[in-house]
């Protein structure tokens, strides 16, 4: 008989979870931060869109907005809804410098965590974050990234994966209809502000499309960014950009996003050295070549031909309650073990190119990856720091927010 080998606090934890999984039927949910996205998670959780989840617990400092969750738990701090011990799992809604500290309170609480997007304010934030989850991996810890259930960005990724597109040599999206107006940047003091957001156009709207491309492509090793602060706004962080990425094996990237350009436009194009792929007005065109184009040059007698190509259109149809998608995995993944489509850790990727970018632009230089997140965290601290905005709040219709969803 051998000996067997002392278990550690995290593998007896693990055990602990596997046997909790089994028995467990129903998870227990609490929303912290009742805005937009807040309210949105309740209303699909109370529709019973979620299979296995009930959502029993709401935390806002807002009397009002806890008004109209009245036959839940109500609480005033998300602090003190994780330590009521009414339930098992969390999704954080708040303004973005709350998400990582949240999490952690959670996680060190042994409660399940879903975090909206971005999982932290900053870089630095994000690893703290993750690292209280190293240090509870029995517990599921994940990102609130929607667009990763798209049909249309499953299907690039998988012609990608089955090397349809061969080598990736660009990645071009312009990303413009985002479309914002001074009252929705005065709907709330936090937003728009170093202190209350941590960035603008990037940070707040892109980290989706920010997401979407490492997801395809993985982490560029270098950035630079050009960004316009207050461009287009009463505003000081950035709400007009202009990005560009390198890959180690060659391939080039352009990002361009503002929150200032209307009509505006969205048109993704991937470059490989098998074809072109096209994601524009919800179409998916696929223009490949019949021979590699780096080989056709090579072998070519001519100087002006080009590769054969064959034309394929792909119409994408919406996914049905993305944000729902994301929390059933969320929930199936604490019942039964289900592997998450967004997992926690990966939300780093997408603040670190928000920071890069914004951090490239402030110094004028190209920016090597990994990002130094303590470089970043300062630079912000003196942002704030030196920040000189009067930001007047006023009541505004947010009403059709859910139309941001689809990008």
């Amino acid at each position: 008989m051998g000996i067997a080998k002392p278990r550690t606090k995290n593998s007896e934890s693990l055990i602990l979870n596997t046997h909790f999984m089994k028995q467990q039927k129903t998870v227990r949910i609490g929303i912290i931060g009742l805005g937009n996205i807040g309210q949105y998670h309740a209303q699909y959780l109370l529709a019973g869109k979620v299979n296995g989840a009930e959502l029993v617990a709401v935390a806002n400092p807002s009397p009002e907005k806890l008004a109209k969750f009245g036959n839940l738990k109500t609480f005033r701090t998300g602090e003190a809804l994780i330590g009521s011990g009414t339930v098992d799992a969390v999704i954080i809604a708040t303004p973005h410098y709350q998400h990582a500290p949240l999490g952690i309170t959670a996680l060190q609480a042994g409660v399940h965590v879903l975090v909206e997007k971005p999982i932290a304010a900053h870089k630095r934030d994000a690893e703290r974050l993750i690292a209280a989850h190293r240090a509870r991996p029995e517990l599921v810890f994940a990102a609130m990234f929607q667009l990763r259930v798209e049909p249309r960005y499953r299907k690039i990724r998988q012609l990608i994966t089955e090397g349809q597109l061969g080598q990736i040599v660009r990645v071009t999206w312009i990303n413009t209809d985002w479309y914002r107006t001074e009252a929705y940047y005065a709907s709330s003091a936090w937003r728009a502000t170093w202190k209350g957001e941590g960035g603008g156009v990037l940070i707040n709207q892109c980290l989706h499309n920010l997401d979407i491309i490492q997801w395809l492509l993985g982490m560029p090793k270098r950035v630079r960014g050009f960004c316009q602060f207050g461009r287009f706004h009463q505003i000081e962080v950035e709400d007009n950009v202009t990005a560009y990425f390198e890959w180690d094996n060659g391939a080039t990237g352009v990002f361009i996003s503002s929150t200032g350009e209307a009509p505006g436009s969205n048109r993704l194009e991937l470059a490989g050295t098998r074809g072109l792929l096209i994601l524009e007005n919800d179409k998916l065109v696929f223009i490949r070549n019949e021979e590699d184009m780096i080989e056709f040059s090579r072998t070519a007698k001519h100087g002006f031909t080009k590769p054969p190509t064959q034309r394929f259109e792909m119409p994408c149809e919406k996914a049905d309650q993305p944000h729902a998608t994301i929390t059933q995995n969320f929930v199936n993944a604490i019942l039964e073990g289900e592997p998450l489509i967004a997992p926690g850790a990966d939300g780093l990727y997408s603040i670190e190119l928000a920071n890069a970018i914004v951090y490239s632009a402030l110094i004028g230089q190209t920016v090597e990856l990994p990002l130094d997140g303590a470089a970043w965290e300062k630079q912000l601290a003196q942002l704030i720091a030196e920040s000189k905005l009067e930001k007047k709040v006023m009541q505004a219709d947010m009403t059709d927010f859910t139309s941001s969803f689809r990008r």
